[in-house]
């Protein structure tokens, strides 16, 4: 006895796959990116007569493909969002960790660089006598009264985006830094003006325009603790 060796592909033909949509008439509904796999008939409307109908298909398929890389962004910067948090939470809890003045401005200098993957993290300070005590610590760069507003220009946080690193903040390591985040630090009356700047060597990491309200949170942070550290009012 014979038997049918015909698999359901190959028993399948044009009639069987119309029937089954008629069946089915929510199918392109429930799977619209098989869209991208048909191709719409274009009917011949006559000289000088627009195919709308091919035209709004390949619209609509172009509208589903900017909705998905829009979508694919918006999911990035969520992420990237969420990682920044996490790493200024971090770096939150290091400086509160800190059981000492010492350890403290080890934490701004040192540490701070590492849980923000930055390649630098400086506090620059101007020369005062208001002076702040561990003020010639590594780490720490004493500049001109008058420069810090200088370089603010009446600015809290300053994103510098493709620059060549100043070396009165970096030192040695100027020509490493390509952007920067520059954050105005607002101890107290009795202390003179400092920044805390964070350098890396991504041109791109730090650029004018993005959100600035977790690292001038952070500054808000560091600002506290030093009057705290100090026993300086605000």
């Amino acid at each position: 006895m014979m038997t049918d060796t015909k698999t359901p592909k190959d028993s399948l033909n044009e009639k069987d796959i119309l029937a089954w949509l008629k069946a089915n008439p929510n199918f392109i509904q429930r799977h619209p990116d098989i869209l991208e796999h048909l191709t719409p008939p274009k009917e011949n409307m006559g000289k000088g007569v627009a195919d709308f109908q091919h035209y709004m298909v390949q619209r609509l398929k172009k509208d589903r493909d900017t909705i998905t890389e829009t979508t694919r962004d918006l999911i990035e910067v969520s992420r990237m969002n969420m990682n920044s948090v996490t790493r200024i939470q971090e770096a939150t809890l290091k400086l509160l960790e800190a059981r000492n003045f010492v350890q403290f401005i080890q934490a701004i200098t040192m540490d701070l660089s590492t849980i923000l993957d930055v390649d630098m993290s400086v506090l620059v300070v101007e020369a005062s006598t208001g002076d702040i005590p561990n003020m010639h610590a590594s780490g720490i760069k004493v500049v001109p009264a008058g420069t810090i507003a200088q370089w603010m220009q009446g600015e809290t946080v300053l994103l510098q985006a493709d620059i060549q690193g100043s070396e009165a903040i970096y030192g040695g390591g100027a020509r490493l830094v390509r952007s920067q985040a520059v954050l105005r630090v607002d101890i107290s009356m009795q202390t003179p003006p400092a920044v805390l700047c964070f350098g890396s060597r991504d041109p791109e990491m730090f650029r004018d325009g993005a959100g600035t309200e977790l690292v001038a949170h952070l500054a808000r942070v560091v600002e506290r603790m030093f009057r705290l550290w100090l026993d300086v009012p605000a």
